[in-house]
């Protein structure tokens, strides 16, 4: 999945493919239903969809009968979500500083997004001041550092995917969610973990991406980045790839 910062996601028409392609992945619908019910999103209720995206969550809320907003600090991600769903509300904002009144929403989702925040707790202290009292907040994303790839080459690959990780803000921001939660007042915390296994070729081009995000860091070499990508394309051939990644899935109550 391509990298999003919190002030300068850049999206292009490859990071849109990617992002439409990761809501198309098999249980990527199951896991944002779960997410809307864990939010409580009933018809009349309100929600917060925080790094928005392109708006598929938006939409499917507005579908639900939840006025939802959709917010994200990508002026043209923005565009992009206005022109797919016009009905919509789109803003343009980040995480830090959401467009909303004090205790103004039924719910906050955050999808995909606390990987890129370097001040994780100033965007949960905007959560609770927008957030209704008893009002619902949901955070979905994965810890980079679990993501499992088989290949012959183990070594290879665990410094492949932990040298990817180490190029976002706060790739195990997921493991962090209960207490991030907790630490900054919510209640009521849980934490789900859904596993997507994947091994289909269409996946290849998100492993690929992960070997060429480690050897831009200097992890690999060009050298040890082909070969590995050739092994994964060669399993892909054959159908042999193996992609296992967990999805942390953290719920909690706004005092």
């Amino acid at each position: 999945m391509a990298r999003k910062t919190e002030q300068t996601r850049q999206p292009t028409d490859d990071l849109i493919a990617r992002l439409d392609a990761a809501d198309c992945l098999p249980g990527a619908e199951e896991l944002r239903a779960r997410s809307y019910d864990l939010l409580g999103a009933l018809p009349g209720t309100s929600v917060v969809d925080v790094g928005c995206g392109t708006g598929r969550a938006v939409a499917d809320l507005v579908e639900r009968g939840v006025r939802a907003v959709g917010v994200d600090p990508s002026e043209d991600m923005i565009a992009v979500a206005r022109g797919r769903w016009p009905e919509a509300d789109f803003r343009i904002a980040g995480a830090y500083e959401l467009p909303l009144a004090d205790a103004s929403v039924d719910g906050y989702r955050a999808d995909k997004v606390f990987h890129e925040l370097a001040e994780p707790e100033r965007a949960l202290a905007q959560a609770r001041r927008v957030l209704t009292p008893g009002g619902r907040i949901v955070l979905v994303g994965q810890d980079w550092d679990t993501v499992v790839i088989d290949s012959d080459d183990p070594a290879l690959t665990r410094t492949i995917v932990h040298a990817r990780a180490d190029l976002t803000v706060g790739p195990r921001a997921a493991r962090r969610y209960r207490n991030l939660l907790l630490d900054t007042g919510f209640r009521d915390v849980t934490v789900e973990v859904r596993t997507g296994v994947f091994t289909e070729p269409a996946l290849l081009p998100l492993i690929i991406g992960l070997a060429e995000g480690a050897r831009f860091g200097g992890a690999v070499t060009r050298e040890q980045t082909d070969s590995w990508i050739a092994e994964q394309r060669a399993r892909a051939e054959t159908d042999r790839l193996f992609l296992a990644l967990p999805m942390f899935m953290a719920a909690a109550t706004a005092r």
